[in-house]
């Protein structure tokens, strides 16, 4: 009988166990590993935006599939995973769905991309608590003052877009 594996131990981008998804553990161990090394734009490890996201999503009452998305939702659009890794995992429809309405696309208008969000059940919860952990006033007392101001505009502005309030 072949030994199972840690989570994520092994793997290669294409590779999964036939037939079961990844579960909160793995899909957690697979982010960690994908952005191993990042920091975010205060120098903290992006592993830390991470989890403070999937635990806002699990605090907003998400369940497993959103946790995930939540874990990934970086993923694509920093180029740690690829589409065809998304293709390949064993996570669930939703859960690849949310992940790539969270990815933005090179070019496109903040409009377009709240549609996108909109338009993606479960979406708008892992934004929101994206959001809410972006705007968190400790982590932008980080930055210079002109980048947190403009993030901070940014953020609200995506916030007004999804219909979300200061506080969702």
């Amino acid at each position: 009988m072949p030994q199972e594996r840690p989570p994520g131990e092994g793997r290669t981008q294409g590779s999964a166990r036939a037939g079961t998804e990844m579960g909160p553990a793995e899909v957690e161990a697979a982010a960690r590993a994908a952005h191993a090394g990042r920091t975010d734009k205060a120098g903290r490890p992006y592993a830390e935006h991470l989890r403070a996201v999937a635990e806002g999503v699990r605090a907003r009452g998400g369940g497993d599939e959103l946790v995930a998305a939540a874990w990934l939702h970086d993923a694509l659009e920093d180029g740690v995973l690829s589409e065809e890794w998304l293709d390949a995992a064993p996570l669930s429809g939703s859960t690849k769905a949310v992940v790539r309405a969270l990815t933005k696309r090179p070019g496109e208008e903040p409009e377009a991309y709240a549609r996108r969000i909109l338009a993606t059940p479960g979406a708008r919860l892992v934004k929101a608590a994206d959001l809410a952990h972006n705007a968190d006033p400790h982590r932008l007392a980080a930055l210079d003052e002109p980048t947190a101001r403009r993030l901070a505009r940014k953020y609200a502005t995506m916030r007004g877009h999804l219909g979300l309030a200061p506080d969702d």
